[in-house]
């Protein structure tokens, strides 16, 4: 039977194995997705978290209830290496284990690289996934149950995850919190819409989050930051450090013997195919998110969505003498969220929206790309039942 391994099960890994699971196949294939972790995080949702918006449930659902009936295997663990000539992969489930593969996919995921600055590994707390949010979490909870009058949080990185971040934070503290960013490009959400950017400055300004541009981060200690601000450096007294600043590729798939490109990226074909390894594809950060024309796209979910609906055909396409199709990358917008019931929103390039409708567009937009339909009823009847819910706990 043929064997379709799928490394990774963010956006990329866990949409292409679904997608290959409703394609048309004669005989269906063995389709096995492998992820260290036992549940998906959808993580435009992440920030809803920390304010207690949303529920762990809603923004990380398990895998095996995500992949129930579709036909894919689910195997819980480390690939901890890859031998594409002998199509091998080694994973531990703990205990070493040996996969052989037909088709390859590695989705494989970034990191935030905290090792550019002194101190940052140590004491600063990077946001991409749920032990990140745990360690704010119970950071934030500490230093809430304190008797401290304010709690100083320096945020490094004014990309969207970085405002945010920012906004969320600012809300949960409220008067208590100082909340600072820091960046060091001329403006906020540089890759981002002038309408989008000039709304979250203006979210930013009133929830009192001090922004600092121009400006590098030096040294992060357990109690203090210290920033340059090219005329100049401060030391500052800071309680919580997040690092949001750029993304490194996985160190497991730096080491393969295929073509990077100069960030350290796979090179990948217009077909999403490694280049002299026809049955391995790269998507997400993997890929270093390149369309067919070689603009060099951000490492978004939206960028890995779309590479999953092409990835899974062309897979099923070269396994069945069918012609590949090149990835092409639609923009269909952005929405950044700005605090609770906040948000900004641009739609294909053309409509801005912000405020609580763009927050109401946001949830509706990411509910459709929830992975499955079984997902999408349960959180939508649970958002329309819960003010109802929250009403009546009240009045008894």
């Amino acid at each position: 039977m043929t064997r379709i391994c799928i490394l990774g099960g963010g956006f990329g890994g866990l949409y292409t194995a679904l997608n290959l699971s409703r394609l048309p196949w004669a005989v269906m294939p063995e389709i096995i997705l492998i992820d260290r972790n036992a549940h998906f995080l959808f993580t435009p949702f992440l920030y809803e978290l920390v304010t207690g918006e949303m529920n762990e449930w809603e923004v990380a659902p398990s895998f095996a209830e995500l992949l129930a009936n579709s036909g894919v295997q689910f195997v819980q663990g480390t690939v901890t290496d890859i031998d594409l000539d002998a199509r091998q992969i080694e994973v531990n489930v703990g205990q070493p284990s040996t996969l052989t593969f037909d088709r390859l996919v590695l989705a494989i995921g970034g990191e935030t690289p905290t090792n550019l600055v002194d101190g940052a590994a140590e004491y600063a707390i990077p946001f991409r996934n749920l032990d990140h949010f745990h360690r704010l979490n119970c950071k934030l909870e500490l230093l809430e149950a304190s008797t401290q009058d304010k709690i100083r949080v320096c945020i490094a990185g004014a990309g969207s995850s970085g405002v945010e971040l920012a906004c969320k934070i600012a809300d949960r503290l409220k008067d208590r919190g100082r909340v600072r960013l820091v960046d060091r490009n001329e403006q906020i959400l540089s890759k981002s819409t002038a309408k989008n950017r000039k709304v979250a400055e203006l979210a930013l300004s009133k929830r009192g989050v001090w922004t600092d541009l121009h400006t590098k981060v030096e040294q992060v200690t357990d109690t203090d930051i210290t920033l340059d601000y090219g005329n100049g450096r401060d030391t500052l007294p800071v309680d919580l450090v997040l690092w949001t600043v750029g993304t490194s590729f996985s160190k497991l798939l730096q080491k393969l013997p295929v073509p990077h490109d100069q960030r350290g990226a796979i090179a990948t074909e217009a077909t999403l195919q490694l280049r002299g390894y026809g049955d391995v594809f790269a998507i997400g950060d993997a890929g270093g998110c390149v369309d067919a024309n070689g603009q060099v796209l951000a490492a978004t979910a939206q960028v890995a969505f779309q590479q999953s609906q092409y990835c899974a055909w062309n897979i099923w396409a070269s396994l069945n003498q069918q012609n590949l199709v090149p990835f092409s990358y639609i923009p269909l917008g952005e929405f950044i969220s700005l605090g609770i019931d906040g948000a900004t929103a641009s739609i294909l390039g053309r409509f801005d929206i912000d405020g609580l409708p763009a927050s109401l567009m946001r949830r509706f937009a990411y509910l459709l790309r929830m992975p499955t339909l079984q997902h999408q009823w349960k959180l939508g009847a649970y958002w329309l039942t819960k003010p109802f819910v929250e009403t009546l706990r009240k009045s008894m």
